[in-house]
């Protein structure tokens, strides 16, 4: 069965597709239900989704943003890609394949509520301005800069701002020059968001080398030179870190003892140095 192509304008309805695969190309949707639709292919080109419902919908070759040309006969100009915007949609349970293709897709104010969000590392091109993210978030990347391609988007930088990460749960979840501090974020005892990582790691070195078994003493090292590495590439010298990130092959009981060091580290900005720590915490060696 061919792909349904989607032109104009639909509101306040149940989408009325006939196919499992759908084209939209510079349509505008408000108050549009697509919740349970699965679609075998979905391609939206300059679109406006407002208000949509897609919760317990699923996607099995999605390109949400799509830089391709119209349909109309046009060939693409070379010059720039028309945005696709969803604005204020809901996108509860909705299942996303691994490594969907994002393109130049705007999300503002949508609601990602335990979305299958994993293994999603194309997302170079997409924007998301005071989103709602809800349970598990795996292997996804949020990037702050395009990856290329900056004079056809018409921006050097990708909108991130606003977005609410309370209620996720974050695992291998990487943001890529983004403000931190513009995004609200889990707490203790399983987060927190740390600046100046780079003296914080200098300043826990010590107590690491006085741990006995050395397996422990190199996974350390490892896991605190990669957190700073990535901090000051990527975000400004900031971090959100969990005890995931102290090492996953730390018992652990040490991978706690090592958050907690790293947030009770305080700097003395005035030449720099990182304060000394107390002694080791009670945790088990």
């Amino acid at each position: 069965m061919n792909d349904q192509v989607i032109r104009g304008e639909l509101r306040d309805q149940r989408f009325p597709g006939d196919s499992p695969g759908v084209i939209f190309d510079r349509a505008r949707l408000s108050n549009v239900d697509f919740s349970g639709i699965r679609f075998t292919g979905f391609l939206a080109y300059g679109t406006e989704f407002e208000g949509c419902d897609f919760s317990g919908a699923a996607f099995e070759r999605p390109l949400l943003g799509s830089t391709g040309t119209g349909l109309d006969g046009r060939p693409w100009d070379g010059l720039s890609w028309p945005q696709t915007v969803y604005r204020n949609c809901t996108f509860g349970r909705t299942r996303f394949p691994a490594h969907t293709y994002f393109g130049n897709a705007r999300f503002e104010g949508c609601r990602f509520d335990r979305s299958r969000l994993r293994d999603q590392t194309t997302t170079f091109a997409a924007e998301f301005v005071d989103c709602v993210f809800t349970g598990r978030v795996h292997n996804v990347n949020f990037w702050g800069r395009p990856d290329g391609d900056h004079g056809a988007l018409g921006r050097e930088r990708n909108a991130f701002t606003g977005n609410d990460f309370t209620a996720a749960e974050l695992e291998h979840v990487a943001f890529l020059h983004i403000d931190l501090r513009a995004q609200r974020f889990p707490g203790p005892p399983g987060y927190a968001l740390l600046d100046r990582i780079a003296d914080r790691v200098q300043a826990v070195l010590p107590l690491v080398d006085g741990w006995p078994d050395e397996r422990h003493r190199e996974e350390a090292r490892f896991a605190l030179g990669y957190l700073a590495d990535r901090a000051g590439a990527d975000n400004d010298d900031q971090a959100l870190v969990s005890p995931a990130r102290m090492g996953r092959k730390l018992p652990p009981a040490l991978r706690e003892e090592l958050f907690a060091a790293l947030r009770r580290t305080t700097t003395d900005t005035a030449d720099g140095r990182a304060a000394s720590l107390p002694g080791p915490g009670p945790a088990a060696r």
